[in-house]
């Protein structure tokens, strides 16, 4: 894995072309997947939320929400609004 670094008061990591956001404990986290680049910038960023439950064996049994963005600022503001509000419930 990569650096930790703090964002927003939660833990962000990059490994390869995913970055997690998100403490492990909660119930929830955010990954972010670059999917394409275009001149070195993520041009196709696919969102998801997962749900940490050790006892979900598939990812697909993890991926509470997902969906897609052009742009990784807005990729990351869309999943932090989700990841917030799944935090929530």
């Amino acid at each position: 894995m990569g650096e930790t670094v703090m964002y927003k008061g939660r833990p962000l990591v990059r490994n390869g072309n995913k970055i997690y956001y998100g403490d492990p404990k909660d119930k929830y986290i955010l990954v972010l997947t670059i999917l394409e680049n275009k001149d070195n910038v993520p041009t196709r960023i696919n969102i998801q939320i997962w749900d940490t439950n050790p006892d979900l064996a598939l990812k697909s049994e993890k991926i509470v929400k997902q969906g897609e963005k052009k742009d990784l600022s807005e990729a990351m503001d869309f999943g932090i609004v989700w990841l917030e509000r799944e935090l929530a419930k």
